[in-house]
């Protein structure tokens, strides 16, 4: 019989081996249901993995990697401190559309004009609307107690339906014939995120991200407030008895998620996107959420992790146009990857052992009554 027992202490050779031991894994199954729906397994892979980085298109594609990785970075950094402290937000995806509503909103308001004040007024916008959108699971957990797991995920559907008002109404482009949407504010200069560097992909939002990272990792190792994240996670009762104040971690862990989560709405609406859609909505609010456990909740970690993960959106793509495979295909590759990493993860804290099954001895049979 196969049984779990506990570690004494979890094991640190677990920690970081799981997510090497849970792609491998991915790879596994992937294989196997690329094979299903009838394609080379390993045709699959090499599209995914292999042409990217250094196929026949490789440069395109690599402008392409931090396009991706630029917003599922800077989303994951934010959740990631709220995970460490054990504050779960799960919805970062409306928090990246009502960002962006708002940042595109102030923005638009100043159309056509023509200065360089509107775009980081459309950045403090859209973290400003992304922080007020996490406030609400925030204040609700303080004042009555109640899961932002389940508050956060149901302002997505709230704000998917205020993306879609918008882009059929109260932001839809007054000139436009054509499919309902905002004014392009790519094409508009004082409002348009550009790329910095011709062929890299990299525009303010990839900086951000960056940015991003090296202040989580500043925040964690060497300020209060990250200890206070930290020892919250680790020992919630030594937490109280440190003096830490729950309702003031928890202000702050979704706060910054939020304002974080609406910035990269903002530069996407403002970048790749290009303007508000009723598509707008990516999904990336919950795929940063694989992001941040892939690189263990550590920001050095989430920039590999978010690399990585752009990768199989860009390889992805290469593999619905080039192999036929379906969207839904890629997303379930992608999947599997929390999935596995999820199952792996227990054996950061439990063994396995190997017991046998004790013989049942039988019992004597009771004496009939008299």
């Amino acid at each position: 019989m196969i049984a779990l027992e506990r570690r004494p202490t979890p094991s640190r050779v677990w920690a970081w081996a799981s997510p090497l031991v849970a792609v491998a894994l991915t790879l596994v199954a992937g294989g196997v249901m690329f094979a299903a729906l009838g394609t080379d397994p390993l045709e699959a892979m090499r599209t995914i993995f292999w042409d990217p980085l250094f196929g026949e298109f490789a440069f395109y594609f690599r402008g392409q990697l931090l396009v991706k990785a630029g917003p599922l970075i800077l989303i994951a950094v934010g959740l990631a401190l709220g995970f460490r402290a054990g504050i779960w937000n799960i919805g970062a995806e409306g928090q990246y559309i009502v960002g962006a509503l708002c940042g595109a909103a102030a923005g638009l308001a100043f159309y056509p004009a023509e200065t360089r004040l509107i775009f980081p007024l459309m950045v403090v916008c859209g973290a400003l609307g992304g922080f007020l959108w996490a406030m609400i699971p925030a204040l609700l957990r303080i004042r009555f107690g109640t899961n932002e797991i389940l508050v956060s995920l149901m302002l997505v559907y709230v704000a998917e339906n205020l993306l879609a008002s918008a882009a059929v109404s109260w932001l839809r482009n007054p000139d436009a014939v054509g499919f309902p949407g905002s004014r392009n504010l790519s094409r508009w200069d004082a409002a348009s995120n550009p790329e910095l560097i011709a062929g890299t992909g990299a525009h303010w939002g990839v900086v951000a991200a960056l940015i991003a990272v090296v202040f989580a990792h500043i925040l964690l190792t060497r300020h209060l407030m990250g200890f206070h994240i930290k020892l919250t996670g680790a020992a919630p009762r030594a937490a109280a008895f440190a003096g830490v104040r729950p309702a003031r971690l928890v202000v702050f862990c979704l706060g910054l998620a939020g304002a974080l989560a609406g910035m990269a709405g903002l530069f996407e609406v403002t970048g790749p996107a290009g303007q508000i859609s009723i598509d707008f909505a990516s999904g990336y609010g919950f795929t940063a959420i694989i992001v941040a456990f892939l690189g263990r909740l550590n920001p050095v970690g989430i920039l590999l992790a978010g690399l990585l993960m752009a990768l199989t959106y860009v390889g992805g793509d290469a593999a619905a146009t080039n192999l036929g495979l379906p969207s839904a295909a890629i997303s379930a590759f992608q999947g599997m990857l929390l999935f596995f990493l999820l199952a792996v993860d227990v054996l950061t804290n439990f063994r396995l052992r190997v017991k046998r099954r004790e013989p049942r001895v039988p019992q004597p049979a009771p004496e009939a009554a008299e």
